[in-house]
């Protein structure tokens, strides 16, 4: 038994109840885990949990001539998220890990082999270690209200490896489970929804959530008396298994380029599963376990996960929340594509009048219309009743006259990124409206003190800068000009979590924290182009980081015109840092969407017509170069950007290159990647984080 003990570790106890079910003899033991608080704080598995988890199936093994069968459910909306991650930080040897690793697959495999049959009741979030234990379960039971069933692990560092990739593959098909433990988690941590989980054959039954734990009752009654058939499908050993494999490989090396080694070490696993005895599968997950938990892309894991989970609700610097003030109307002045994603989002998430305007009727038509038919989408695929579709409706118009904005709380613009015509905005804004308006602008780049330097209430000025596209990504800039008040700065913070964002605070200074970090890295990466190295070389360069995109795949994306426009503006506030590249002015006078074109099998090459305006020197780059002068002037610019004050420190850094770049946990974000390649110190003589933090103790 392990003595490992996780100090703050939120015990989720296993309590026990006998129950009778109508037309079976004898009773059923239900276990329930609950951890003592509610939804908002989800079970997890720490050695406490296990060793409650335990204690229960010891008490009903005591009852086994009376108990007919076994079953597992959670507290409302949750049946189990996994073990505690919170305690994995504090595992610093091997053997502990190792440890814990057979300590699960002790207490769960009890549930396997059991004489008694066992079920789960998945009545909420299934997420890792908790699905693995309802997978260990010889039947399972689905509420069609759950929205989280996941073996999240390779998003985090780690691989399913409490029983589960050997459990899965043997009970869904080796492709199927490649989807859930390699794809979905390598997918911005994708979710199965309770009828997609079913539907890969996870679950046995998919019930209401109404009278959930009695039809599962009813329902496991019914199999053990032998009225029900379970029928489970023949699984491919042969080629399904390769092909499956061969996909998941694919996958992983799409999106993290071998960066880190947790897919690679799952998809070793699965292989196991397809001819390994159980106990064989096992133990090997316990070794696998073992290595991930003493590597540095775990701990950088960890860390980028604190970081989404707690930092992120709470911003740093934040002022006192009773700050905030009501906002009953909402104005958004534009009406293009980002204004109406704006549109969509207000609406939905504050339920308050929204009003868009713009220079002619036309354009405000278009761009409620284009909120009018997302409500009708959301509406047809069942995401809106129709009733709150039709209450949605009538809280969206348009105008071409800015009186609409009279008794509105917040306005936020969407206009050209130009300063002048920002600054005349805010000017025409600001004797129509109340003193206490906020007056937000959605700038990517421009100075938000520049913008209310000439009004006569600065103070109510903020930057609300999301990020493209507005309903995926979850980052929202919140800047604070120099002179605004800790009430806008607070209402501005209160609508973010009102919206669903996840809002870090920044002060004032060019291009936020995103935008300036990607401009100075992708600079630095077209300047090696510039002087001569071939574009393949230049965008290869960051595959070793596991990045979301390669450099000149994120420039297709953003577009040559706006990086050129940062650029611009990053350039004109630090012209020795920040160049601008006359090959990207090329791409741009000439209306090139980037350097790529598509070949019909979807492969990218480099366009020839870009190739034939790029004008290059005779001085190229290796790969190795060009990655380590990005990641040199990445540190320079983080370290300038902590001593400037633009945030609290590194951490949220770290939480703006996750939540609006999409870097990955594995990275931490990219400070601690900075740290363990020792980058950090050699650029700036000192470490971002402590070690321990992000990273295995010293």
């Amino acid at each position: 038994m392990t003595t490992v003990e996780f100090p703050n570790e939120v015990v989720t106890k296993a309590l026990v109840r006998y129950v009778t079910v109508p037309g079976l003899s004898g009773e059923a033991a239900l276990i329930t885990l609950d951890n003592g608080f509610d939804h908002t704080k989800p079970n997890s598995l720490g050695p406490a949990g296990l060793a409650s988890l335990e204690a229960a199936l010891d008490e009903i093994e005591a009852r086994t001539p009376r108990v007919r069968f076994i079953a597992i459910t959670g507290k409302p909306f949750v049946f189990c998220v996994g073990a505690d991650i919170t305690g994995m930080p504090l595992i610093t040897r091997r053997e502990d890990a190792l440890a814990i690793a057979r300590r699960g697959h002790q207490i769960f495999a009890r549930l396997r082999n059991s004489d008694v049959p066992t079920f789960a009741f998945i009545n909420g979030a299934a997420l890792g270690g908790g699905l693995e234990l309802a997978l260990h379960c010889h039947y399972r039971t689905l509420s069609s209200s759950v929205t989280m069933v996941a073996l999240p692990e390779c998003s985090l560092g780690l691989a399913p490896t409490w029983g589960g990739t050997q459990l899965l593959p043997n009970l869904i098909g080796p492709d199927a489970a490649v989807t859930v433990i390699i794809e979905n988690p390598l997918n911005q941590n994708k979710m199965l929804r309770a009828a997609q989980a079913h539907q890969l054959g996870i679950s046995d039954v998919l019930l209401d959530p109404a009278d959930f734990l009695e039809r599962s009752l009813e329902w496991a009654a019914g199999v053990v008396s032998g009225q029900i058939t379970v029928q489970r499908p023949e699984i491919d050993r042969g080629q399904a298994w390769d092909a499956a494999l061969a996909r998941g490989k694919a996958i992983a090396d799409a999106r993290i380029r071998g960066a880190a080694p947790a897919p690679y070490a799952a998809l070793r696993l699965l292989e196991l599963a397809r001819h390994a005895s159980f106990e064989e599968g096992t133990a090997t997950e316990d070794e696998v376990l073992a290595d991930l938990m003493m590597s540095e892309e775990l701990r950088s894991g960890l860390y980028a996960f604190d970081l989404v989970q707690r930092r992120a609700k709470r911003p740093a610097g934040a002022p006192d929340r009773s700050l905030a003030r009501e906002i009953t109307k909402v104005g958004i002045v534009g009406a293009g594509l980002m204004a109406s994603q704006l549109a969509l989002l207000f609406v939905r998430r504050l339920e308050v009048p929204v009003v868009l305007t713009d220079l002619d009727e036309e354009r405000v038509t278009k761009g409620v219309n284009y909120v009018l038919g997302e409500i009708a989408a959301l509406e047809s695929k069942g995401r809106l009743s129709a009733g709150k579709a039709a209450k949605l409706r009538g809280l969206i118009s348009g105008s071409v006259d800015n009186r609409v904005f009279a008794d509105a709380d917040f306005i936020i613009e969407a206009v050209f990124e130009e300063m002048k015509v920002k600054k005349q905005v805010f000017a025409d804004l600001e004797g129509l409206v109340s003193p206490t308006c906020v007056l937000a602008t959605n700038t990517s780049s421009l100075s938000v003190t520049e913008m209310a330097a000439d009004l006569a209430h600065p103070e109510r000025v903020v930057g609300f800068h999301f990020f493209n596209p507005v309903a995926v990504l979850p980052l929202l800039e919140v800047v604070r000009g120099e002179r605004t008040d800790d009430a806008t700065v607070a209402t501005a913070l209160a609508v973010g979590k009102q919206l669903k964002k996840s809002c870090v605070l920044i002060n004032d200074a060019p291009a936020f924290v995103v935008n300036r970090l990607l401009t100075r890295f992708l600079g630095e990466v077209f300047a090696a182009v510039d002087e001569g190295t071939p574009i393949p070389v230049a965008d290869r360069a960051l595959d070793p980081l596991g990045l979301p995109m390669s450099p000149f795949t994120l420039l297709q994306l953003v577009g040559p015109a706006i990086a050129h426009h940062v650029a611009q503006t990053m350039h004109a506030v630090f012209p020795d840092r920040f160049g601008v590249s006359e090959n990207l002015a090329r791409l741009v006078a000439a209306g090139k969407p980037g350097v790529y074109i598509w070949d019909e099998t979807g492969t990218p090459k480099v366009d020839p017509e870009v190739e034939a305006l790029l004008q290059v020197g005779d001085r190229p780059s290796t790969e190795e170069q060009v990655r380590e002068r990005a990641l040199t002037a990445v540190a320079q610019e983080i370290r300038i950007m902590l001593d400037e004050g633009v945030v609290q420190d590194p951490r949220d850094i770290d939480l703006c290159m996750i939540l609006g770049a999409g870097w990955p946990f594995h990275l931490g974000g990219i400070t601690p990647y900075l740290d363990r390649t020792g980058i950090s110190e050699r650029v700036t003589g000192q470490r971002f984080l402590p070690r321990g933090v992000a990273s295995l103790p010293a």
